[in-house]
């Protein structure tokens, strides 16, 4: 453990989820009924709330007061199911949190309408949020940037999987830190300027948000290869059976030789590849020391993240060097 105890931090999320739930929900009512149906589905089923998580610790490290953070901490929050009820829509997924998707559940229409609901909302939150007028623009600005870099981070992987060229770790970086490491990223931000108006404190904050958001998606990408399918609810191998290119594919790529690759790019995206063939695709790559070699590149980013934490003191300096820790030793 970097810092704290495990199951007390887990609680602790856990307990922020309840109160940020609590808000969500107050703001997420309206009529026609069916439509906040479809925009609060995702967040009734499943979640924990990471990301505003990590707007309240950032305002409470700087000595802010959770109250002021809550609307932040919010819009957050639909952002991210925003961008999940899209990205489910593109990527034509059935299943998310172990229950049907918005557009499987509700049909297409209502879910795209369900995600501009839950855009729109974010920033509605952020503008009637007791914060002085120059907090808020700096709030929405921040977190309209983000958006953008989400946006263009999900091109940039489309892209990636069109391209037959096997990608760099340079180039999948920075696709990570758009479409996923963006939003971590100005969770921090965001939760700093709820406490503070100091460019480096909001520096500091960003820069730890960005480097755990990044050693997220790696661990991420290692359990969709790796992971145990009672825990992440996918099949064994799926994301090298889409052909996603993660890191640890690429890596197990571009390490393995002979029998080894053509067994790996056998199942590399094929959608028809038989469970046998997966599993000895996936056992390959565990053969070849991918995890540990992916957990150190996570573990990199995840002591970039603490080192922007250096100056900081307090019980949320522990919390968010406990949730980074989390982030990085989740087992697969």
């Amino acid at each position: 453990m970097i810092n704290g105890d495990r199951s007390m931090k887990q609680s602790k999320i856990k307990q922020n989820a309840k109160t940020v739930d609590r808000y969500l929900n107050s703001k997420l009512r309206g009529d026609p009924k069916g439509l906040y149906d479809a925009a609060g589905h995702l967040i009734i089923n499943g979640g924990k709330r990471l990301r505003p998580y990590m707007v309240i610790k950032s305002c409470q490290i700087l000595r802010g007061k959770t109250r002021d953070a809550m609307p932040a901490a919010s819009a957050v929050e639909m952002i991210h199911n925003f961008t999940l009820v899209h990205d489910d829509i593109m990527d034509n997924d059935e299943m998310r949190h172990g229950v049907l998707t918005v557009h499987k559940k509700f049909g297409m229409p209502v879910a795209i309408l369900a995600g501009d609901v839950l855009f729109s909302k974010a920033f509605e939150t952020i503008a009637e949020s007791r914060l002085s007028s120059d907090a808020t623009n700096r709030l929405i600005s921040r977190l309209a940037k983000a958006c953008v870099d989400i946006c263009e981070g999900q091109l940039l992987d489309i892209k990636m999987g069109q391209e037959k060229n096997i990608p760099s770790q340079a180039k999948y970086i920075e696709m990570i830190k758009k479409k996923t490491a963006a939003l971590f990223d100005v969770s921090c931000a965001m939760g700093a300027i709820c406490a503070t108006n100091k460019a480096r404190d909001i520096a500091n904050l960003s820069s730890f948000g960005r480097n755990l958001g990044i050693a997220f998606q790696i661990t991420d990408d290692l359990i969709g290869v790796m992971g145990d399918p009672k825990v992440t609810k996918k099949p064994v191998g799926n994301d090298l059976r889409e052909g996603k290119k993660s890191l640890p594919i690429l890596m197990a790529i571009k390490s393995s030789r002979g029998n080894d690759r053509k067994t790996i790019l056998k199942a590399f995206g094929n959608s028809r590849v038989s469970k046998r063939d997966l599993s000895r695709a996936v056992c390959v790559i565990g053969s070849l020391g991918i995890e540990s070699s992916v957990r150190e590149q996570a573990l990199k980013y995840a002591e970039k993240a603490k080192r922007s934490l250096g100056r900081y003191s307090g019980p949320a300096k522990i919390e968010l060097e406990s949730l980074l820790d989390f982030v990085v030793r989740r087992s697969v």
